[in-house]
C-alpha cells in the first residue's frame, strides 16, 4: 500500500540545513523513517525548496512510515503546522484514467549516455585510455558508456518531452503568449510545461567520499493520461536516473478551473 508523506523542515535548525545541503544525508534520514531495515522497497522523494515558503519533503513509500525523527532533529516540534502528514495514495492511483488531464511537477536529472564524451573529465579520459587499450570492440567488451548530463533549457525539456509516451502520458499543446524557452514563438502551440527551477548539486557522499555532481531541472505543467497502468508505474518508480538523491518523483494535482468572470 503505498504512502505519499510532506514533512515541513526548519531552516533555521543545524540538522535541517546539513541535510537541505546533501541530497546523500537527506536519502539516509529518508530511509530512516521505515521500521523495516535495511530498505529493500522503492523509495522516492523531493526536496520542495523555494524562497516563498519553508522547505518541505515530499516521499513516497510501500509501507507506511514515521517521521518523528526528522520532525525532533530538522522540523517544528509541536508547532502549527509543523506536523508531517502521511496520506494513502490509492485514491489518486484510482483515478488515472485513459484521457484524463492532471497538473504535474518533477524535479528530474536529465542525462544521456554517450560513448565517448566530447570533452572528457580527467577521470573519464583516464578510463578511455584503459578501454582504448583492452581488445576487442566496445560490444564484445560490454563497454557501457558516460552518463552526462543536458545542460540547456531546451535538451533538457526535450529529454522529458521524448520519454512521455513511455511513461504512460504525453503533454498536451497549447496556444501561449509566451511559450517555454526555446520551444516556439509566442502565439503559437507550445507544450504545456515550464521549467520552473534549474540546477547543479554537488555534495559528496559521507564525510571522505567522492564528490557527487548533479544537473538538475524541475518541471511543471499539464499531462494528459495514455496508459493508466504504465502511468501509475511510472509514479510509483519515478522518472530517469539518480532517485537515492531526490530525483524522479513524479506528483500529479487536479486541474485547477479557471472560475467564470461575474
Amino acid at each position: 500500500m503505498p504512502y505519499l508523506s510532506k514533512i515541513p523542515l526548519n531552516p533555521r535548525r543545524r540538522h535541517a540545513l546539513a541535510l537541505l545541503a546533501n541530497p546523500h544525508r537527506l536519502h539516509a534520514a529518508v530511509l530512516a523513517g521505515l521500521a523495516i531495515q535495511p530498505v529493500s522497497e522503492r523509495v522516492l522523494w523531493r526536496l520542495e525548496n523555494d524562497n516563498a515558503h519553508p522547505p518541505e519533503l515530499l516521499v513516497l513509500t510501500e509501507s507506511r512510515p514515521a517521521w518523528i525523527h526528522l520532525t525532533e532533529q530538522a522540523g517544528w516540534p509541536d508547532a502549527d503546522g509543523g506536523t508531517p502528514l502521511t496520506a494513502d495514495y490509492r485514491p489518486l492511483l484510482d483515478r488515472i484514467v485513459r484521457g484524463r488531464e492532471f497538473a504535474f511537477r518533477l524535479t528530474a536529472n536529465p542525462v544521456q549516455t554517450l560513448r565517448r564524451p566530447a570533452n572528457p573529465s580527467a577521470e573519464q579520459a583516464a578510463q578511455l585510455a584503459k578501454r582504448d587499450a583492452e581488445p576487442g570492440t566496445a560490444a564484445e567488451r560490454g563497454v557501457r558508456g558516460f552518463r552526462m548530463p543536458h545542460r540547456t533549457a531546451r535538451q533538457q525539456l526535450d529529454w522529458l518531452l521524448e520519454r512521455t509516451e513511455r511513461h504512460g502520458f504525453t503533454i498536451p499543446a497549447i496556444n501561449e503568449s509566451a511559450p517555454a524557452p526555446g520551444l516556439g514563438e509566442p502565439g503559437t502551440p507550445a507544450p504545456a510545461v515550464t521549467l520552473t527551477a534549474r540546477d547543479v548539486l554537488r555534495f559528496r557522499k559521507g564525510s571522505t567520499g567522492p564528490q557527487v555532481t548533479l544537473s538538475t531541472a524541475t518541471y511543471q505543467g499539464r499531462l494528459q493520461v495514455t496508459d493508466p497502468d504504465t502511468l501509475r508505474h511510472t509514479l510509483l518508480n519515478g522518472i530517469g536516473p539518480a532517485k537515492a538523491y531526490g530525483q524522479g518523483l513524479l506528483t500529479l494535482a487536479p486541474i485547477l478551473q479557471e472560475q467564470p468572470d461575474t
